[in-house]
């Protein structure tokens, strides 16, 4: 469900996930999973945790422990679709996708216009649930780790072969990325 509520809590994890405008696939045609892979090392700068991630070529689900000294999960989270956005933005510019462009401009509403923005890259709303029970979090984990695997993906035959993902931390404590922390030393 997506929520146009503030979340307040701190000291607490979140099951979040936001998405490319009508589900294009703006991760991938940008080549973009190192970029968020950066915003994520940002968090952790902020003092935040990321204990989970998969990031797919249309959107992207994580797990984050937010401390009472950093930001809120809407600011973090509405901070860092901007900050990527620009990079989508300017990315496909300089692949020449001017197509794709036009349609991101297409897209803005007039207040969005009006405020000066020049092209819409995401949903405007994100999903954001707090992890109260450590069942939740380990549904949440299995539901990400499998994620590039099943259904309509196919992205890896199998999840610890996907690199964009915590699954390899989780099974193998892999910690390729430098950034993640285990839930449940937060949790």
């Amino acid at each position: 469900m997506v929520t146009h509520k503030k979340q307040e809590g701190k000291n607490c994890i979140y099951y979040c996930t936001f998405t490319c405008l009508d589900w294009l696939h703006l991760f991938e045609i940008t080549d973009f999973y190192e970029n968020i892979l950066d915003w994520f090392r940002l968090l952790v700068k902020q003092n935040c945790k990321i204990t989970a991630f998969v990031a797919i070529p249309n959107h992207l689900h994580f797990m984050i422990y937010v401390p009472d000294t950093a930001k809120d999960i809407n600011t973090l989270v509405a901070n860092g679709k901007r900050f990527m956005a620009y990079k989508i933005v300017k990315k496909l510019k300089k692949y020449k996708q001017n197509e794709l462009l036009e349609k991101l401009s297409d897209k803005l509403h007039q207040n969005e216009i009006n405020s000066g923005k020049l092209h819409k890259v995401f949903k405007a709303s994100f999903d954001c649930k707090l992890c109260e029970t450590e069942n939740f979090i380990k549904q949440k984990l299995d539901y990400m780790h499998n994620n590039p695997v099943g259904g309509k993906w196919n992205l890896a035959e199998d999840s610890l072969k996907y690199r964009y993902s915590s699954a390899r931390f989780y099974e193998n404590d892999d910690n390729e990325f430098y950034f993640l922390t285990h839930y449940e030393d937060v949790f």
